[in-house]
């Protein structure tokens, strides 16, 4: 194995590596994001719901964020909870929607 495979190799397998380190907020902010919300509100909201939604509500959160990958577009936030109600979960509706709501009140 040469030292340039080797580099290589590090160069692919170190950001891999890290995803795995990211923070519970950090994965939740990115499938806000991912899901179409606007970067400032998904970095306020995610805090919030990290702290509320166990994390089994916040793996079934994650199947939402893959929704707006074909279109990349911006979705409001009451198209966001429309989806957060198929997953027919209170608990999450109730969260989502108070951190959409302050958050957006503070931004």
């Amino acid at each position: 194995m040469t030292a340039r495979h080797i580099f290589l190799t590090s160069l692919i397998a170190l950001p891999l590596l890290l995803s795995g380190c990211a923070s519970p907020e950090a994965r939740v902010r990115t499938g806000l994001v991912n899901a179409g919300l606007p970067d400032p509100l998904a970095a306020c909201m995610a805090g919030r719901m990290v702290e509320r939604l166990s994390l089994t509500q916040l793996r079934r959160l994650q199947s939402l964020s893959g929704l707006n990958k074909v279109d990349y577009r911006r979705v409001s936030v009451d198209e966001y909870l429309y989806r957060i109600r198929a997953l027919k979960d209170p608990e999450i509706l109730s969260v989502t929607s108070k951190a959409a709501l302050s958050c957006a009140l503070r931004l």
